[in-house]
């Protein structure tokens, strides 16, 4: 061999770099690019007459799909698994959209797929005349646990002083965003009262509002909300996605506040087997996502977090990390917070203090994997993987 080797093209852009690398007419862009990038879609629950359909159109567009064998009975339904380049999404959406059984919703859904999968940059408009920018590079967010019984750091920071520290500490470190939280959320923890999350909340929002900073509130209550978004805080960072708290979207909805939505059936559906993790963690999200739109709080304003630690297997956690990528066919902004937990210590069989390596390879991976915000401890170490992590992502030489 003379230095031929396959070439991995994960985007629109990098197609293009390819195509300028090897000096092709730019009057073939048009023609090349969509031929470029090639994806698998898999569409669930699909009706099987509707899955017959969708197999003869994508076969006939020059691309692949894979029906479940007893799809050609005609009754029932099962998943579709769709390969091909943009080119014959392109025409296969095309095609649907003019089709009966439901094709034409099916035909939106792929195009907001292959809309969502391309790499762009955002500006989310915060309270109190902050924006935040993404796309750039990760950003970080710290955590400052403010209760004495949180898993990795409770009782650090009940002291307001102490907590003022830790979060210019963080911030000198290269923390985005500071993560206040006033009430654990561990594993068989007792959860505060509102009026005491509020009372621990206040003193620190209190200082640090001063502060150049974005702030996010770790909270699915709906008063504790409010208090904290008249106090200066940007975000809200609900466990309970809309879920555990009734007052607390049209809280958001008045204020116009970003919201992190987190999968969690561990308060939510606790018990409840998954019947395939990925699809239904997504599925999830996207009901809370609709949820929250139909209320008013405009799509861009809201952020998706898999849950890692909540409700799922140690094997769970780490696909959620392998597989991160399927979430942005969500097209929303992703968080991950894998810092110090339960799995980490059960993969390597560590306490909760000796998980520092772990966690910054779980920062790495789920860069990687298209996370745009991490949530961290380390703040220091785990900027420094960020940076480093984004600048490979990056390259483009």
């Amino acid at each position: 061999m003379s230095g031929s080797h396959v070439t991995f093209i994960r985007n629109q852009q990098e197609a293009r770099r390819v195509l300028e690398d090897i000096g092709v007419d730019l009057g073939a862009y048009p023609y090349l690019l969509p031929k470029a990038s090639f994806y698998c879609i898999k569409l669930k629950d699909i009706s099987f007459r509707a899955a017959n359909i969708i197999k003869q159109e994508m076969l006939s567009k020059g691309g692949e799909a894979a029906i479940p064998r007893q799809a050609l009975s005609g009754e029932g339904s099962g998943d579709v698994l769709l390969m091909g380049t943009l080119k014959h999404f392109r025409l296969l959406v095309g095609k649907l959209k003019v089709q009966p059984f439901g094709l034409k919703k099916v035909a939106i859904e792929i195009e907001s797929i292959l809309t969502a999968l391309e790499s762009r940059q955002q500006i989310i408009e915060l309270p109190h005349g902050k924006s935040l920018k993404l796309g750039e590079g990760t950003l970080i967010m710290g955590i400052l646990n403010v209760t004495p019984d949180s898993f990795s750091d409770g009782g650090k920071y009940l002291n307001p002083d102490q907590a003022l520290k830790r979060a210019r500490e963080m911030i000198d470190e290269g923390a985005d965003i500071i993560d206040i939280g006033a009430a654990s959320s561990r594993p068989d923890s007792v959860m505060v009262g509102e009026e005491e999350e509020i009372q621990r909340l206040l003193p620190i929002m209190d200082k640090l509002a001063a502060e150049d900073i974005i702030i996010s509130i770790d909270t699915f209550r709906a008063e504790v909300a409010g208090a904290a978004l008249e106090n200066g805080a940007h975000i809200i960072n609900d466990i309970g996605s809309l879920q555990l708290d009734a007052g607390l979207l049209p809280v958001l909805v008045e204020k116009q506040a970003p919201v992190i939505l987190m999968h969690n059936r561990m308060q939510i559906r606790h018990g409840e087997p998954y019947r395939d993790l990925i699809a239904d963690i997504i599925t999830e999200l996207e009901d809370a996502i609709g949820q929250a739109v139909e209320a008013g709080l405009p799509g861009d304003k809201i952020i998706i977090d898999p849950g890692i630690g909540f409700g799922k297997t140690p094997g769970g956690n780490r696909l959620l990390l392998k597989r991160l990528g399927d979430f942005r066919s969500l097209g929303k902004t992703i968080l991950i917070g894998a810092s110090r937990k339960s799995f980490i210590g059960q993969t390597l069989g560590l306490e909760v203090n000796e998980r520092l390596e772990g966690s910054l390879a779980a920062v790495a991976m789920a860069i990687m994997n298209g996370a745009d915000i991490v949530r961290v401890h380390d703040v220091k170490a785990s900027k420094r993987v960020a940076i480093m992590t984004d600048a490979v992502m990056q390259e483009n030489g």
